[in-house]
Formats: structure tokens, sequence, C-alpha cells
């Protein structure tokens, strides 16, 4: 679709961006995709975004009150603008569960770490006149309280550095090599694929790389202004890794019970063997990290290529059996090299 290239996005600015955008929709009838994208300097494609989550919004979710909006591509048609103007036949009010989810939600946010202190402010003037509104509903939510896991803080620390385009320094456990290392990255943007991570340019690879917040021992903001090569933002909406043509390959045979991998891991071919087992090949900028898709196959798969990379499978294997045995343990040579995850570009 066309339109600017995509740019790096915080939640903050995306909220901001939406609210706007409702009351721009509702005073534009039929308004044309490109036009309302370079309204709000965006492109097509993050305008198409946010049109996709605003039929998720509105004044209830009991069916009727949320945001009609949808468009062919070319225009935006808003069906029940009415929903949110004075022509409301009825006032609008909260029910007591609504009062006390955004109460609850409001007093959480507003303790976030690393939050700018503006927000903080907004959010907690919004939140006093939620609470005189509620009346009585707003009772509830006083004796419920929330408690982010440990990426809150990495999370807020992450969204501003975006949005205020500095550069962060982090102390990261990296499993797949399993130790902590120091770097500095230019965050680009944040993005949810099961966990929350953050895709940065890494000065200590000089890669592009994405990093899982829970993995994130320490975070600074830096006073050092982030600036990012120009690099064309990935679709993220299948996997979270998604190998370049570029990267080195590799191959991996596996019998039966290890045909599972041509379902978890991205690759180029899987063909059939005679034993009922698959010979893949895939790519990852990172190949010695399938050391540990070698060890958890075990009998059920083996590195075929790079010879590198399968004798150094061959050797962590040895490691493994000595620590369980306490004696040097005999691996055939050719014998199964032996993983529970891969890189492919994230740390």
């Amino acid at each position: 679709m066309a339109g600017k290239p995509a740019r790096p996005v915080n939640a903050i600015d995306q909220t901001r961006r939406m609210l706007s955008l409702v009351t721009y929709l509702k005073e534009r009838p039929g308004a044309r995709v490109e036009d309302v994208a370079r309204a709000f300097g965006i492109s097509e494609d993050e305008l198409v975004s946010d049109l996709e989550v605003l039929p998720m919004c509105g004044t209830s979710f009991r069916g009727g009150d949320l945001l009609d909006i949808d468009t062919d591509g070319e225009r935006i048609w808003w069906h029940n603008p009415a929903a949110l103007g004075e022509e409301t036949a009825e006032p609008l009010r909260l029910a007591a569960d609504e009062a006390t989810a955004l109460l609850v939600a409001a007093r959480a946010v507003s303790t976030l770490p690393g939050l700018r202190e503006s927000d903080r402010q907004a959010l907690l003037r919004a939140n006093a006149k939620l609470e005189a509104a509620a009346g009585e509903a707003a009772g509830a939510s006083s004796r419920l309280s929330v408690t982010f896991e440990a990426e809150g803080g990495v999370f807020a620390d992450v969204d501003r550095a975006i949005s205020e385009r500095r550069r962060l320094w982090i102390r990261y456990y990296s499993p797949a090599r399993d130790e902590l290392t120091e770097r500095e990255i230019d965050p680009i943007r944040l993005v949810s694929v099961g966990h929350t991570y953050v895709e940065a340019w890494c000065r200590r690879s000089e890669a592009r790389r994405t990093f899982r917040l829970d993995r994130v021992a320490e975070i600074r903001i830096l006073d050092e202004p982030s600036a990012p090569p120009e690099i064309e933002l990935r679709d993220l909406s299948e996997a979270l890794v998604q190998p370049a043509a570029e990267d080195p390959e590799v191959v991996v045979e596996v019998g039966p019970g290890g045909r599972w991998v041509a379902e978890y891991y991205p690759h180029d071919s899987a063909d059939e063997l005679a034993d009922g087992g698959l010979r893949i090949t895939l790519r990852t900028p990172d190949p010695a990290s399938l050391r540990r898709l070698a060890l958890r196959l075990g009998r059920d798969g083996r590195i075929v290529s790079p010879p590198e990379l399968a004798d150094s499978a061959r050797q962590a294997a040895r490691e493994a059996l000595a620590a369980y045995d306490g004696v040097e343990a005999k691996v055939p040579h050719g014998g199964p090299a032996v993983h529970d995850g891969w890189s492919g570009g994230r740390e």
C-alpha cells in the first residue's frame, strides 16, 4: 500500500493519534485513505492498522456502542458517528464493572517507572474525574490493585526512549549463550508476539536485533540521541524470527520424533527422509545458537552442516553427558547432535 515509509511508533503516540482520528473522521464522512494518512503524517499501512483497532473502542462493550468504522481500501466509512456525539439519546454512564476496570488500570499505569511526569499528572487528573463520575461504583476499585511483572518498568523506559528518540544502555541475558552482556541500542519499536520485545539497532552487533523485555536485567536511558539506520520494518504478524537470505545456511536431519522442528522454525525447505524424518534447511544469523536445538533433539535429530557446527554440537553433548555421569562420555562420531530454541536475530 502506498504512503510514507513506516516509522517507529510508541503506544502513547498511537493512542493520541487515534483519539484525534475519531474527531477527524466524524467530520469527514467517506474520507479518502490517502488524504487521512497524509493529514496525520503516517503511512497508509499505519492508518489501516489504527482502523482495525478503532472498531474495538466505544462507549461500552454491551452491544451497539462500539465504533462501526470500516474501509474499502480507498475510503473510510463511519456508520454510527452519533454514538459519540451530542446526538446520543441518553447521557453516557459507566457500569460498575466498567468503572472498576478503568480505575484499577489507570492507577496501575500511573505507577509505572519511566512514565513522563506530564503524562502521569494528566492520568491522575483523569482518574480523579472518573472517580467523581463513577460515584459508589468507584468503591470496589479501591480494594483492588495490579502488580506488573518485572518487565513493566523496562517497558516504560523503552517506550519513553522511543518517544524521546534517545539511546538505551541495557544488561541483557542471552539464553542462547547463557551470559549477561552490556550493550547500547537505538530502540525502533515495541512488539508483542507472545512476549513483549523491543526491536532495536544494536551498537554492539551493528545489526538489527529484538530483545525480550523480561530478559533485561538493567536499563538506563542515555543522553545520546537514538539514530538507527534507515531500515524497512518487517511484518512480524506471522513470527518474530524472520531470517534473511544472506544469513548462514544450516542443515538439520530429524527423525519422526523431531518433525515438530519444521512447524516451529522458519525454514527454506523440509525434504522427506526414508525413515519418516525430515532434512530441514534453514537460515540464522547466529548458527551457534542451534547447538541447543541439537541437544534438545537428542536421538531424534542431528546437525549435518556446516561441519564445524556439527562438531561443536557433538562436543556440547559430550560435556552435557559428562556433567551427569561425572565421566567423559563417549558419543559416536556422526551420532545425534543435539536444542531448545534459536535466536534468528533475536537476542
